[in-house]
């Protein structure tokens, strides 16, 4: 719904999405940090050594400071096309996000296979 005049009031519905979508970014965000930390500091020494740890875990953090400050540059843009009434902005951060994600899996398939 587009406002139909400067100063009305927008849906504030459209405003409410965007912030939980802004939300399920954080959540990634947070989620990424704690894999990292788990990586890094519940692995056990004898299974993966300490710099393959580190470095997955290095991956992690920074995919999540990405994720991070990707959802609130999304939030902005999208919530001020909402209230300018324009088209929603596009974004690649989610492909980027799948990509990495998918990158640490594999990772962690091949950390497992080293360990059996």
């Amino acid at each position: 719904m587009r406002p139909e005049a400067p100063g009305t009031v927008v849906d504030y519905r459209f405003t409410l999405a965007n912030e939980r979508t802004f939300l399920a970014w954080i959540r990634t965000a947070l989620g990424l940090s704690a894999a990292a930390v788990a990586v890094v500091h519940l692995v056990p020494a004898d299974a993966v050594p300490l710099g393959l740890r580190a470095a997955i875990g290095l991956v992690l953090a920074c995919v999540a400071v990405y994720v991070a400050v990707a959802g609130v540059v999304r939030w902005r843009r999208v919530d001020r096309a909402i209230e300018a009434g324009a088209a929603l902005p596009t974004t690649g951060a989610a492909v980027v996000l799948a990509c990495c994600v998918a990158g640490c899996g594999v990772l962690t398939v091949a950390v497992v296979a080293m360990a059996l």
